[in-house]
């Protein structure tokens, strides 16, 4: 979409990725770091146009677009961590495009009120993770806020109306946490049970295509209160699910699943 005479080759598939704690642009010992440094090898081999990226750390009262002409600012949104993170720069360009044709295809879905953003970068949710997919950072980035005074059904209808956006190449990445609790993370050993019965809740709902149950976890799934007190870093699994397409038989499959601080769940999934 972004490439000029570039070929399109469509795109299968969607992603959620858990991205956890900042300290993935460094911390060598999570799991999930590697995880992500082999993406574009083991996951994901196709390199797509251009990539739209739903983070939790981006929230509007309406869908709101980032439409950068040149390169995206990198954004800190994280406090009292190693001086060394906020020199960390990933400088992908922008895809004014893709923010276009995203407006337009939610608006021609029934989201009304549709808006961009010609100035925000790309927060720690959008550029940690994709500083290890594509480190080369060639490709161009939007990125789209979530919600949170919405519920998940509303975010799998933004994903379903995004679902074309597959056709035109475009990856589409939801970038949050399976858990997400930040007063109750811990440098302790184990899981706490709460986390460990939400996130084998949500892993076993997602690969039985138990989609519905996932749009509404807040009454579903097992402390969903505790794992999410907010639901911002969980809207951007919903927006991926959605976005995967109309498929009887849909079902996700988990890609990675690794723990830190005690109830971070880096669980993640493709969806297809």
């Amino acid at each position: 979409m972004e490439m000029g005479s570039q070929m399109t080759l469509p795109v299968k598939e969607t992603f959620f990725i858990s991205h956890g704690s900042p300290m993935l642009s460094i911390d060598d010992s999570l799991p999930a770091r590697h995880f992500l440094r082999c993406f574009k090898e083991r996951v994901f081999t196709q390199k797509p146009n251009s990539i739209l990226v739903i983070s939790g750390h981006w929230e509007t009262s309406e869908p709101t677009v980032n439409c950068i002409t040149g390169i995206n600012d990198t954004i800190y949104d994280f406090y009292g961590f190693p001086q060394q993170m906020y020199q960390l720069k990933y400088q992908a360009p922008g895809a004014p495009k893709l923010a276009k044709r995203v407006k337009e295809l939610l608006k021609s879905s029934g989201f009304k009120q549709v808006h961009q953003d010609n100035n925000r970068g790309l927060d720690h949710g959008a550029w940690v993770p994709l500083m290890l997919m594509y480190p080369e950072a060639d490709i161009p980035v939007c990125q789209l806020s979530v919600q949170t005074k919405k519920d998940g059904t509303y975010h799998f209808n933004i994903g379903k109306a995004l679902a074309p956006l597959k056709e035109e190449g475009v990856l589409i990445v939801g970038s949050g946490s399976a858990t997400h609790n930040l007063r109750a993370l811990r440098d302790t050993a184990g899981v706490a049970s709460w986390a460990m019965d939400f996130d084998n809740w949500l892993k076993e709902s997602l690969v039985n295509g138990r989609y519905e149950d996932v749009n509404n976890y807040m009454t579903k799934a097992p402390c969903a209160k505790l794992a999410h007190p907010w639901p911002d870093h969980l809207y951007p699994l919903h927006v991926a699910m959605g976005a995967a397409g109309e498929n009887a038989n849909a079902k996700a499959e988990l890609i990675h699943h690794s723990w830190s601080n005690h109830t971070l769940s880096y669980a993640s999934f493709k969806f297809k």
